[in-house]
């Protein structure tokens, strides 16, 4: 498979990803009746599961700057898996829940919404560049190695701090957010 093809099915991934979001954030399709229990607990679920992947990108960094590729390769596979639940947990909770508005008059309202709006707008933008931070680091272990390790190593200056700051943010955002919980 090119090169391009890869960027295109990336792409392709991404906007349905970012489409699919939108659909269900509006509450465009309609919601079941009755909302299952576990879906009040999916929000403490995702701040866990950013916890865990902050935690995760951290050790993958300190990995790769102590040259232990397979491990750094692990630990990014297991933050890719763990920000994948995230992801249908998150979709999950927004589509079934009530939403949840930080008060107007809440003293940290400003910074709340200037890291809610960053966080997600950075997810977003983020997507793209992780599948081809992996599809570039995966690639230089099998065919055009060092062409590909640069590859890598160029896109996830910008992927990995990215990544990092929307996992963080996440748990920030959750914490600010859930004193205002009616479930």
């Amino acid at each position: 498979m090119s090169d391009k093809t890869v960027f295109r099915i990336v792409m392709g991934i991404s906007i349905f990803v970012f489409v699919a979001v939108v659909i269900l954030n509006r509450k465009i399709l309609p919601v079941p009746e009755i909302i299952p229990d576990f879906v009040y607990k999916l929000p403490k679920l995702n701040a866990f599961l950013n916890g865990t992947c902050t935690l995760l990108l951290l050790l993958s960094l300190y990995m790769i700057k102590e040259k232990n590729i397979a491990v750094h390769k692990k630990l990014n596979i297991i933050a890719f898996v763990l920000s994948s639940l995230f992801l249908v947990s998150y979709i999950t909770y927004h589509w079934m829940a009530q939403e949840t508005s930080y008060p107007i008059d809440g003293p940290a309202r400003t910074v709340y919404l200037i890291i809610l709006i960053s966080h997600i707008i950075l997810a977003a933008v983020v997507l793209p560049l992780i599948l081809l931070s992996f599809y570039y680091g995966l690639k230089s272990q099998t065919e055009g190695g060092v062409e590909y390790i640069k590859k890598h190593r160029k896109l996830t200056r910008w992927s990995y701090p990215v990544w990092l700051y929307v996992t963080i943010t996440g748990v920030v955002v959750y914490v600010m957010i859930s004193p205002f919980y009616t479930h």
